[in-house]
């Protein structure tokens, strides 16, 4: 098993993911998302609508909260998916939200949907098989609301496999943790029940998917942190892991960027705060607002998925504004 542990983390090294998709530091993101942001303003401005002022545009900081939001219901949703949805297809699906909203505005491309075909695809690319139908069921809404959604998600999966540049394999922090326990039982004989780790561990990993850590991290270094910061809650010194079953005793160099890199992913779980609610109410009407008033004429040839395609159509059948967040009230 810590074999296979270790092929995995070869794979992740030579992976797009880490080639393209691993960021240097959080400025890098918060760069992007500006852009992202400024962008889709300029765009939207540059419509010439009657009565249009910057003040009702999202600025960066609304984007940021309206994210926060959608993001805590994609993972709702996939915790209560019937059946039960594996944790490396949640992890996926949201690693794919975050990665589309790096260089995407939500007043272009509205949340709602986009989450949803997050979790959409990455359930065939993880190979959790699920119909169109059983997926769409999940939402508990009315026949006639399930297929709005799911003419919406067929219509948006295209431009996210577009948007994420075709690369669909993640690798989550899962695999290495369960190597990670397993190595601790075979070598590390000082911990004589590595399992009473494993609670807090899950808990510290799914803190840690509600922030960057998956973008500016290996997999590795994620699971690693979740397995050290759950001994220590629990009064457990596992130093000696590290120098001694790790062998960087006598490599100060990668023990130093190792405790640096983990004292990152720490701080980053540690400060993130759910967006308050008065906030979310006051952002979501503008970005209503927005889609309803402005977001149809800034990209009814992109929303459709194909970009660069002309000589490829399909015809739009369901309007953004006919399927609201209500349809997802009783989840």
């Amino acid at each position: 098993m810590f074999v296979s542990f270790l092929a995995g983390f070869n794979m992740y090294h030579n992976s797009s993911q880490r080639k393209y998709w691993t960021f240097e530091n959080e400025e890098s993101l918060e760069r992007l998302r500006y852009q992202a942001n400024q962008k889709s303003r300029a765009k939207i401005l540059s419509s010439g609508k009657p009565g249009l002022h910057e003040s009702m545009l999202l600025d960066p900081l609304e984007e940021d909260v309206l994210f926060r939001h959608y993001e805590k219901r994609l993972l709702d949703i996939c915790a209560s998916f019937k059946p039960a949805m594996p944790k490396s297809v949640v992890g996926t699906a949201n690693m794919y939200f975050r990665r589309f909203y790096l260089n995407n505005s939500l007043m272009e491309y509205h949340p709602r949907t986009i989450m949803l075909t997050c979790a959409y695809l990455a359930c065939k690319v993880d190979e959790f098989n699920v119909s169109s139908s059983q997926f769409v069921g999940n939402l508990q809404e009315t026949p006639a609301g399930q297929e709005k959604a799911l003419e919406q998600i067929l219509e948006y999966e295209l431009l996210l496999i577009q948007q994420l540049n075709f690369h669909l394999v993640v690798h989550n922090p899962y695999r290495p943790i369960e190597g990670f326990l397993i190595d601790l039982k075979t070598r590390y004989l000082t911990l004589e029940n590595p399992e009473v780790l494993r609670k807090a561990s899950d808990d510290f990993l799914n803190r840690a998917t509600k922030t960057d850590a998956g973008l500016l991290f290996s997999p590795s270094q994620i699971a690693l942190t979740a397995v050290l910061s759950s001994a220590s809650r629990a009064g457990l010194n596992m130093e000696s892991y590290l120098t001694e079953c790790m062998g960087l005793k006598d490599d100060k160099e990668t023990l130093s960027k190792m405790i640096d890199s983990m004292r990152r992913i720490k701080n980053l779980v540690k400060k993130y705060e759910p967006p308050k609610p008065e906030e979310v109410n006051a952002c979501k009407q503008k970005l209503e607002r927005i889609h309803v008033e402005f977001g149809m004429s800034t990209n009814s040839k992109r929303k459709r998925g194909y970009e660069d395609d002309d000589h490829v159509t399909k015809h739009h059948r369901v309007a953004e504004e006919e399927w609201t967040d209500e349809d997802l009230e009783s989840l």
